[in-house]
């Protein structure tokens, strides 16, 4: 379950506890959508865990929902691992 205002997402794990993201980037993978997120709970230096969960959006309603299959989250991963790789060589090669 996941409530939204502007990029802050306030996300409620299976023990109810509250987790606070920013949207970092919804990206388009093998025919379904995925939001990476940021957790903004746990900052150290400015590094944030990423949360990559599925996302859906219904009658103006955004929906954010774990992702139940392993092999799925794996391939997921490796690829947003990939972009987000991507986009550090890029920050570098910038400054």
């Amino acid at each position: 379950m996941a409530e939204e205002e502007n990029n802050l997402i306030e996300l409620t794990d299976e023990d109810g506890n509250v987790i606070k993201c920013a949207l970092y980037d919804i990206i388009d993978f093998e025919g379904k959508q995925y939001a990476i997120l940021a957790d903004m709970s746990h900052s150290e230096d400015d590094m944030y865990d990423t949360i990559i969960v599925t996302y859906t959006e219904e009658d103006g309603t955004s929906y954010f929902e774990t992702i139940e299959d392993d092999e799925e989250f794996d391939r997921v991963s490796e690829y947003v691992d990939k972009i987000l790789d991507e986009e550090d060589l890029e920050d570098e090669e910038d400054e």
